[in-house]
């Protein structure tokens, strides 16, 4: 049963009238809880459960961007309306354990030859057949490993920043589209490291 306060006055009448002036009082006051509670949860749970979801990271696999233990948001919203960029830090369900969540960055898209080779990765996508070195300011260190994968038309390529530490996908292979949760949206705690994130520009 829902009221405004344009009403309220009758609505009290009949609790007054029901049971009497002080436990008419209380059974107002319960039902009006119970009403902003109904009204609280139904705009809390869509926007849980449809459009953002805390994570806390687990692992170096991010450093020395994201380091264990902090809290994210995760936006779940936006890869409905567009696809993930190079250089999006996502969410995802590895493709072998699919009740586990990774962090990691977006470093193929779809269609592209991802080739790891001597510390330099290089993409081949049809505006640039012969490929290009990709730079990353967001990383310290040399990649290591050797692998060259040909993606799908709806896989990811994704990396940790860390990238000796990282299990990714020179491992695992490529992300299915589906698997994908969301992209970084806010790093809230702890308060001294809080940011949102932007996509990183690369050169071709």
């Amino acid at each position: 049963m829902l009221f405004s306060r344009k009403n309220a006055g009758a609505e009290e009448h009949k609790f007054m009238k029901w049971f009497g002036p002080t436990l008419g009082a209380f059974a107002l006051f319960i039902v009006e809880i119970v009403q902003i509670a109904v009204l609280a949860l139904a705009i809390i749970l869509p926007v849980r459960y449809f459009l953002i979801q805390p994570f806390i990271v687990k692992g170096a696999s991010m450093e020395p961007n994201f380091y264990d233990s902090e809290y994210l948001i995760i936006d779940e919203l936006t890869f409905h309306f567009r696809n993930p960029e190079r250089g999006e830090i996502v969410v995802f369900r590895p493709p072998q354990h699919t009740d586990q969540y990774y962090i990691k960055r977006v470093i193929g898209l779809p269609g592209e030859t991802v080739e790891i080779r001597n510390g330099v990765i290089t993409i081949y996508n049809n505006d640039v057949p012969n490929g290009f070195a990709l730079t990353e300011s967001y990383i310290s260190e040399v990649t290591e490993g050797r692998d060259r994968r040909t993606l799908g038309p709806d896989e990811y390529y994704v990396m940790g920043d860390n990238r000796d530490a990282s299990l990714d996908s020179r491992y695992f292979g490529a992300v299915p589209r589906e698997n994908l949760v969301g992209r970084v949206w806010v790093r809230g705690l702890p308060l001294d490291r809080a940011a949102t994130f932007a996509v990183p520009t690369y050169s071709e």
